[in-house]
């Protein structure tokens, strides 16, 4: 290895590293109960991203100097299964589409870090939060970096486990609670389909790679060497996997639960970077779509049908948080368009766009009916609504419906709680009776048998027992 592939992987250990470094950190602070002030912990914070984003932006000269379209790095296989012909192998790279992603995730995590500072400052869950917040850089870190679908798996679990916690931040209440429970759900839907995904892939190419799957690594260019009727297998499951992620249609009823969180981790989660993790899971896998028409025509409707519903949800809300949530869901639909049509970089710039727009708006939600209320008094009068509607061609009847759409978002929590929720519960619940009927039973019947040993063991005993001379 000469000096300069020496100089490339230092550099990407470090942007690698820095994440799990600091919350390895927090996280031991909190163990061993040495809590630390709110002014290292946000000193550490800012040391993590920064590390991060500044060897990020060095591999980026290295690779503008150099011409390098690829920079890989491996850290072998960690865990091997023979048998089934899988393998955990460990591999980050940097391209053209992670290391923008990479650069976004720094510095807005950075951005909003500098938020919460202020935000939470004297709060009593200031240390959680950020300890939560770590989870969430190192997940989005190596989500963005992964080079194997195997490596993106441990990111996605840490963003969703990150996302749940942060959702049922305030604990001392019912909903939040509930709401992150309801979120966690969903994504245990989609975690299962990458998963499945995942699997198959080793069994179709025999490894996990990317690069394995399509046969030129370098993105955006390449084709995949798998079959039409494989890419719509592995596509379809990747596509669950991204719906539950990004919450697009029939997901999108989780969305409005996760702004029970704190302002920050709403605007840096759901506003930016998590609720982008699918669309750029498409994105990364791109190439994939090109080898099955039926499958780029699902990755269509679904974009499609998710940037109606989440336009018609969003012209309807009475807060502002969930408005600017469903209409973060109508610029992902409309990015799941660009990606099924094959315009990789123009969904990759409209991705980078839209996550710093919406953080913007959502760290500046909390202030903006105060703003509203001064603007008017200033004036001197109540500011006009607007009355004009994109839908008032339509007759009356449809604009009802598309209202009554709208306000009850989408119908999915209802038909998601009526035709998976319920008779799953339901089945589980039949199952768990006759497991304790048939344990009863058992034990019943055990009871049963250790009565009649005693008894016998009763009778066999010697009536008289010696006495002492």
């Amino acid at each position: 290895m000469n000096q300069h592939e020496l100089f490339v992987q230092v550099l990407g250990v470090i942007a690698i590293a820095s994440p799990v470094v600091l919350l390895a950190f927090l996280g031991l602070t909190q163990l061993l109960n040495r809590p630390l002030s709110e002014l290292w912990i946000v000193r550490l914070n800012q040391l993590g991203v920064v590390l991060s984003l500044f060897a990020t932006t060095l591999v980026l000269a290295v690779m503008l100097i150099t011409g390098e379209r690829n920079l890989p790095i491996e850290f072998g296989n960690w865990v091997t299964i023979p048998e089934q012909a899988f393998h955990f192998h460990l591999k980050f790279v940097f391209d053209r589409l992670s290391i923008p992603f990479m650069m976004l995730s720094c510095v807005l995590c950075g951005v909003v870090g500098e938020f919460t500072r202020r935000y939470l400052h004297r709060e009593e869950g200031f240390a959680r939060f950020f300890l939560f917040y770590a989870i969430f850089l190192g997940g989005m870190v190596w989500s963005s970096l992964a080079g194997t679908i195997e490596t993106l798996f441990v990111g996605w679990e840490m963003v969703g486990l990150s996302s749940a916690l942060l959702i049922a931040y305030f604990h001392d209440r019912e909903s939040p609670v509930r709401n992150g429970q309801r979120v966690w759900v969903i994504y245990r839907l989609s975690d299962a389909a990458l998963l499945i995904a995942a699997i198959t892939m080793h069994h179709m190419v025999g490894e996990g790679d990317f690069g394995g799957l399509m046969n030129s690594g370098v993105w955006p260019d390449g084709s995949v060497s798998v079959s039409s009727s494989q890419a719509l297998l592995v596509g379809a499951l990747l596509l669950i996997g991204a719906a539950g992620k990004s919450a697009l249609f029939p997901f999108s009823g989780w969305l409005p639960r996760a702004m029970e969180g704190p302002t920050p981790s709403s605007a840096i989660f759901y506003g930016a970077l998590s609720v982008h993790l699918g669309a750029y899971l498409l994105l990364r896998l791109s190439p994939l779509l090109e080898a099955s028409v039926a499958l780029q025509g699902l990755v269509l409707g679904l974009g499609t049908v998710s940037a109606v519903s989440g336009a018609l949800m969003s012209r309807v809300q009475n807060d502002v948080k969930t408005s600017l949530a469903f209409a973060s869901l109508t610029q992902v639909g409309i990015i799941v368009v660009e990606i099924g049509l094959g315009l990789r970089y123009l969904a990759l710039i409209h991705i980078m766009g839209h996550a710093i727009l919406r953080t913007m708006q959502l760290l500046r939600a909390p202030t903006l009916i105060r703003d509203y209320q001064d603007l008017e008094n200033k004036i001197g009068t109540p500011l006009s609504p607007n009355s004009r509607t994109a839908l008032g061609w339509l007759p009356k009847p449809f604009q009802r419906w598309c209202f009554r759409f709208g306000y009850e978002r989408g119908f999915m929590d209802t038909v998601l709680q009526r035709w998976l929720v319920d008779p799953f519960v339901r089945t589980f619940r039949w199952c768990d009776g006759w497991e304790q009927l048939i344990t009863s039973s058992l034990s019943r019947s055990e009871k049963a048998d250790s009565e009649i040993n005693f008894a016998n063991a009763a009778n066999d005993s010697p009536s008289d027992l010696p006495t002492a001379a």
